[in-house]
């Protein structure tokens, strides 16, 4: 049994300012967070996510925000 571990906390302001620039396609949540976001659905946030790459400004655009 494999144990998953947790991504890293972002301590500093510029950590946190770099991760939201992403989208981690890999956290449930935040796939959730922008399918909501641009009314798409999941699968459409992953796809862009491995098109276009991680950049939340990229994966926006793809989805037609």
């Amino acid at each position: 049994m494999a144990v998953k571990k947790k991504a890293p906390i972002a301590k500093t302001a510029r950590g946190r300012k770099q991760d939201r620039s992403r989208v981690a396609s890999g956290q449930d949540y935040e796939v959730r967070y922008e399918a909501k976001k641009s009314g798409r659905s999941a699968s459409a946030v992953k796809k862009a996510v491995k098109k276009v790459g991680n950049s939340r400004k990229k994966v926006e655009r793809k989805l037609g925000r």
